[in-house]
């Protein structure tokens, strides 16, 4: 486990823990008297913060550090291990992406993250189609998942529903809809994309030099990937 990669778990727990005891970061530094920057730092997952300061963190929180280990980077080969069967064609209709697409209609969009990847050719896990949408477009995007049924995402709870499903409101930017799970991401630009065609159809996507840079869960399946793809050192390939 690369030290980013803990620092963003540990930035991801924290804030999942803060937000389930509905505490604001100042409340949470006025706790164990630190300032709120520091908190605002460790959840950004900018820098691993020390042990000692994460244990006061949960403390705080009602909760404890507990310590695992497992094989180097074993959660992204079982991951990329899941799609040894199955097309790229294949794989896009399953996720039902024409289906969402067709009923975004005429709402700016950008592919981004694992269903960008997976239509430029990676074999990465996607379950759900990630869009990037605008800002100014946000009342024509909550029309639209209004029309879809939504239910937003709800993190404290760990289920659907129970937020409205506007993209101002808070909360995460995932929703369930009756075409399948749809997770934005709000930016005041679309991404410049690049258009790739499978089939008789074109899709905008973001590149992927782009969606290393914005997209730290697809980034480091894309980097597993290749480390995979490498031939391994001399004297290490099946005898024949």
């Amino acid at each position: 486990m690369t030290e980013n990669r803990l620092a963003r778990q540990i930035a991801t727990t924290i804030r999942h823990e803060r937000d389930r005891r509905e505490l604001t970061q100042q409340a949470l530094a006025d706790l164990i008297g630190l300032s709120q920057g520091t908190v605002a730092h460790v959840e950004r997952g900018d820098r691993l913060p020390s042990l000692p300061m994460v244990e006061r963190l949960l403390a705080a929180l009602g909760r404890q550090l507990r310590i695992e280990v497992e094989p180097l980077d074993s959660h992204l080969d079982a991951a990329l291990d899941a799609l040894a069967e199955g097309s790229g064609v294949e794989r896009i209709r399953v996720l039902g992406l024409d289906r969402m697409l067709d009923a975004l209609g005429e709402l700016p969009y950008v592919l981004t993250g694992s269903t960008a990847a997976l239509l430029q050719g990676a074999p990465l896990p996607v379950d759900a189609v990630e869009v990037a949408v605008r800002w100014r477009d946000s009342p024509r995007f909550t029309a639209f998942l209004q029309q879809a049924y939504a239910q937003r995402w709800n993190a404290r709870w760990e289920e659907w529903g129970g937020l409205r499903v506007e993209p101002e409101e808070r909360g995460e930017h995932r929703w369930q809809t009756r075409y399948g799970e749809l997770r934005a991401r709000m930016c005041d630009e679309l991404p410049e994309p690049v258009e790739v065609r499978h089939g008789d159809r074109s899709y905008p996507v973001e590149p992927l030099i782009r969606v290393e840079l914005t997209d730290p869960h697809t980034a480091e399946l894309l980097r597993r990937h290749r480390q995979r793809l490498a031939p391994g050192p001399p004297g290490t390939g099946s005898a024949g």
